[in-house]
């Protein structure tokens, strides 16, 4: 029995989490639970899963939670410092870190300094802070396991492998909604256009990452700290019917593949279970697929996807402004904001106003997304005032 904490809960990688526990009870047990602002259904979730804690980011929703987990003698609390203060809990083992952005970044430190290993579905982790996470692992007894299907992929080729013979990781994407839209359209994409994934059922967020293909830059960051890879021996292709999750070269020029149905379980529970398999539902049929196609991303449309080798070769706080001027840029977009066009550019403004710093701790990181957030929401307000 595995006694775990989901971050996350009541998002796409949390609720597909619980759904793995909840088919495999005799194996894992929940102990604490979070959610953002989802209270209603965190509570639902509290209480079917009975942890021993609830917490939810927003605090100003904590009466509702705390009022209707009481009588059940579940801790509540609420709060970011509540979130991270938990992660020194001797209840569970193991942290499966399904929240959004930037707000995974402190409890996942946490709980590496609690020696707990760490399922990572939040891959702004490691955009952001990379270099810091790396060197914790080093003094922790925390292992990874990654969560994302690409990272996940890549995990399981590389099983049995020596590092030193890969020649390339190969990270796939599906090439988003637009992938064959002319680049004179774009600017006129809607967010429900946007939010129109062709293969994958995600939160608006990472779809909207996925439409603009920043969610590939984040991924080839995310798999240069995972594996120790070096930059330039990691690339992205695109491959639209998303059955190959990513691929693995070797100097023998060999390529291991993993295939799979688009469906967040299978990584989610070889994580869990580190590496041990556990039925699943669900099968690849190859018969239905008659041919699967490979294409070299097209950088002119999307240009976001330049920004993961910038940024490591960069290295510093770069990635971070990215990051944080990207969250602020999706929410401007999916609230009618900005255009879809505009959010490169504000990812680009934003990185120029920005203090850069070489060698940033967990303080400085802090500052720079702070600094950026304001850059970018100004530069927002900017635009929103000149479209008026």
């Amino acid at each position: 029995m595995k006694n775990i904490a989901v971050l996350g809960s009541t998002g796409s990688i949390g609720t597909q989490t619980l759904d793995i526990v909840r088919r495999h009870p005799e194996r894992f047990a929940v102990r604490l639970l979070s959610a953002g602002r989802r209270v209603d259904d965190l509570i639902v979730q509290a209480r079917e899963f009975r942890p021993s804690m609830v917490i939810i980011a927003d605090e100003s929703l904590y009466p509702r939670l705390r009022d209707a987990l009481q009588p059940l003698g579940i801790e509540t609390a609420a709060g970011a410092s509540a979130l991270a203060d938990a992660m020194d809990r001797d209840d569970f083992s193991m942290v499966v870190t399904a929240t959004v952005g930037y707000s995974g970044l402190a409890p996942t430190i946490r709980a590496i300094k609690a020696g707990k290993d760490i399922a990572l579905a939040n891959k702004e982790t490691l955009v952001v802070a990379g270099e810091l996470v790396t060197n914790l692992l080093k003094e922790s007894a925390s292992k990874v396991y990654p969560v994302d299907s690409e990272h996940s992929a890549i995990y399981q080729c590389l099983r049995g492998e020596d590092i030193d013979a890969v020649e390339r990781l190969i990270i796939t994407a599906s090439g988003g909604p637009f992938r064959e839209l002319p680049a004179d359209r774009l600017a006129d994409v809607t967010v429900s256009d946007a939010l129109r994934h062709p293969n994958w059922s995600m939160g608006a967020k990472i779809t909207i990452d996925s439409a603009t293909m920043l969610n590939k830059a984040f991924e080839i960051i995310e798999a240069h700290w995972l594996f120790g890879v070096a930059p330039e021996r990691i690339a992205a292709m695109v491959h639209p019917q998303s059955i190959v999750h990513s691929m693995v070269e070797f100097v023998d020029g060999g390529v291991k593949a993993q295939l799979g149905v688009p469906d967040m379980r299978l990584p989610i529970s070889y994580a869990l279970g580190e590496t041990a398999r556990m039925y699943l539902p669900g099968r690849l049929t190859l018969e239905q697929y008659a041919s699967m196609t490979f294409e070299k991303p097209d950088t002119e449309r999307f240009p976001c996807l330049a920004l993961a080798h910038r940024c490591l070769e960069r290295g510093g706080n770069m990635a971070c402004v990215v990051n944080a001027a990207n969250e602020v840029a999706v929410a401007a977009f999916l609230a009618g904001k900005l255009k879809f066009v505009d959010i490169y550019p504000l990812l680009e403004r934003t990185i120029g106003r920005v203090e850069f710093i070489a060698a940033p701790d967990y303080g400085q990181l802090v500052a720079t997304n702070d600094e950026a957030r304001a850059v970018a929401s100004d530069f927002v307000e900017a635009y929103v005032r000149g479209a008026k």
